[in-house]
């Protein structure tokens, strides 16, 4: 009887520890341009890596894990669990913009709150940096780091100097120029350690987004010169430091065991950046772009004792399934209301399944939906440029294409003529889903948090463009209501639509049987847009103030009878052509229109400074109207 009574004591004993077992920990470190090849775990030689090729060696390799194509939207998937088309975060928010992650969007540190965690971001933000839209109002206990790209300098009151600011909670702290960024890595591990060591008696929720390796390069002196790849390698091989302190400190704090750490980047590699962009490794495409090297990304996940070592995970998934899995592994749920767009993912890192919980993954280049995956295929329906300020090439103009990733990840082989069936299947998917966010008039946007009266958080001059620093020749000309306009009109450049640093769609109503002529133009050879036809097909053209700035879009189908045309020009440099609401072309700019064109705004024709070199053309003939130029 005795015996039998201490059986069921140590029953009881075992059941309550367990009952009474903590929730984990969650650390998520968040590389800014990372590319899938530079890491070792992922086939970096030039660069060491040994902390990290000890995580995966401990823990899983995710090899088809998906961010998004630049730095804003990527951040609004992993904090909410949504495709940034469907919480109106499309690309990148400059200092001071009105626009910024809704607060009333449910964040990871939002819902681990409601469960008791204490929480922290260090790091690059970029979500909006308006005190609404800092991560303090976003379910962060506290906030350090830059709140945006560090190439987003302004020039600080009154000494001029180009900074960017170091904020902590909702304060600036100090001012940082380039030179000071040397010290971020190790700013930001300190910080990272010091609020776990406060944390380590709670569950705790980290989010580390690293400023590297964005340009400007800046490796602290410890590791400038030390890689066998340039200040690039010196910058990834310090994050591979950081984060071995991380996990040397959980290891220490006995934490490891109860600690989840996910290590992934928010897109691909700037590879116009030469040897400070990193490499996408076997992938096509960077940064910017919805190939798998723009939007693939170098993951793994550590978790001892419940991750098994050594594993590999090739099953689809991504930031978006980051939220619903850290809260199902901390015990909650997450409601249905409002819609997210990510799943729970915990049965792969667990190895319980190797089916993705997702039907299909969408890619989406701001609101344009260009690709889609299921299991082994991708589709692409359309025009991809190669990378952020690298055009598409001739072979992407063909639409619909279709890859088998798992036979060739290097995107080269369409395969649509001979598996048709899935194809059209895709399609529907396609269809279905850019109805629902990202169509021009989806069913299930949110919309984007509004910020009235932004400003920058310290003093700073204003972004000035170099036309209203130079003193017009010219009285000053009535605005005139583009819609009155007809071929062969213009408006003077001081009236003409202010299109400098923003966004912007020219839409209008054209007719006309010939082949080659200009429909619009606003612009020469410094700056500019146009609109104009070549073989009857509409190209939409952007110059920017930068060498060989010129890239064209072209329609990929001809012209017929009275159509309706819109040529966006989006925050993340994204061009867009549709004809009749039906997306016929995508590419990328070489940069964002820094300055206001100092030339007329011309219907049928290109006065003054051409923007380019037109084909062959007679004067327009036929109807150009209802000219618009709206911005979001």
């Amino acid at each position: 009887m005795h015996a039998f009574t201490l059986l069921l004591t140590a029953l009881f004993l075992t059941c309550s520890l367990h009952a009474a077992a903590p929730p984990p920990n969650f650390v998520i470190i968040f590389i800014d341009d990372m590319g899938y090849g530079d890491i070792g775990p992922f086939g970096a030689t030039k660069q060491k890596t040994p902390n990290l090729d000890r995580m995966a060696s401990e823990g899983m390799k995710l090899t088809s894990f998906y961010a998004a194509p630049v730095c804003s939207v990527s951040r609004a998937q992993i904090m909410t669990g949504c495709y940034g088309a469907r919480i109106s975060v499309p690309g990148v928010f400059p200092p001071a913009s009105r626009a910024g992650l809704n607060p009333a969007e449910h964040t990871i540190a939002e819902r681990l709150k409601e469960q008791g965690y204490a929480t922290m971001c260090v790091g690059k933000w970029h979500l909006g940096d308006q005190p609404d839209f800092l991560p303090t109002r976003q379910g962060f206990d506290h906030y350090f780091g830059i709140p945006y790209s560090n190439d987003m300098q302004r020039k600080s009151l009154p000494d001029g100097a180009n900074v960017v600011p170091l904020v902590r909670d909702d304060k600036v702290q100090e001012l940082l120029t380039e030179e000071g960024q040397s010290r971020i890595i190790e700013r930001y591990t300190d910080e990272a350690i010091q609020f776990i060591r406060s944390s380590k008696d709670k569950p705790f929720f980290l989010y580390l987004p690293h400023t590297a390796v964005h340009t400007p390069i800046h490796p602290g002196a410890a590791f400038s010169g030390k890689s066998n790849n340039g200040r690039f390698g010196d910058w990834v091989e310090e994050v591979d430091w950081s984060t071995g302190r991380l996990l040397d400190t959980l290891n220490e704090l006995k934490l490891a065991q109860n600690t989840f750490v996910l290590f992934t980047s928010d897109n691909g590699p700037w590879l116009i950046k030469g040897s400070d962009g990193g490499s996408a490794g076997p992938l096509r495409g960077g940064k910017g772009s919805t190939w798998e090297g723009g939007v693939r990304v170098p993951t793994v996940a550590w978790w001892p004792g419940k991750i098994a070592p050594g594993t590999v995970c090739d099953t689809v998934a991504g930031t978006i399934d980051v939220l619903p899995t850290l809260i199902a592994l901390a015990g909650g749920s997450v409601p249905s209301d409002p819609v997210i767009d990510g799943r729970d993912m915990s049965a792969l890192l667990l190895r319980q399944s190797k089916t993705s919980p997702r039907d299909a993954h969408y890619y989406f280049a701001g609101y344009n939906l260009q690709a889609i995956r299921q299991g082994p295929w991708k589709l692409a329906v359309a025009t991809q440029p190669e990378s952020m300020g690298k055009a598409a090439s001739d072979d992407t103009k063909v639409n619909p294409r279709l890859y088998n990733l798992d036979q060739e990840i290097g995107e080269k082989t369409n395969l649509a003529s001979q598996h048709p069936e899935i194809v059209a299947k895709l399609q529907a998917l396609v269809i279905a889903k850019a109805a629902e966010i990202g169509s021009p008039t989806p069913s299930a946007r949110r919309p984007a948090g509004d910020a009235t009266d932004p400003k920058t958080l310290y003093p700073s001059a204003p972004q000035a463009s170099r036309a209203q620093n130079k003193p017009s020749k010219k009285q000053p000309t009535a605005p005139i209501s583009l819609e009155q306009l007809k071929p062969g009109d213009e408006i003077a450049a001081d009236a003409a639509p202010k299109i400098a640093d923003t966004p912007f769609t020219l839409s209008c109503d054209v007719e006309t049987s010939q082949k080659d002529a200009i429909l619009i133009a606003h612009g020469g050879a410094a700056v500019g847009y146009a609109l104009y036809l070549k073989g009857g097909h509409v190209v939409f053209a952007i110059r920017t103030g930068n060498k060989d700035g010129l890239r064209e879009i072209t329609a990929s189908v001809p012209l017929q009878g009275h159509s309706h045309l819109a040529a966006s020009f989006a925050t993340d440099l994204t061009m867009t052509l549709k004809i009749n609401d039906q997306s016929v072309a995508t590419g990328e700019a070489a940069a964002a229109i820094n300055r206001q064109p100092q030339e007329d705004f011309c219907v049928g024709h290109d006065n003054q400074k051409p923007l380019l070199d037109y084909p062959d053309h007679e004067a327009f003939e036929g109807k150009i109207g209802n000219i618009k130029v709206t911005f979001p």
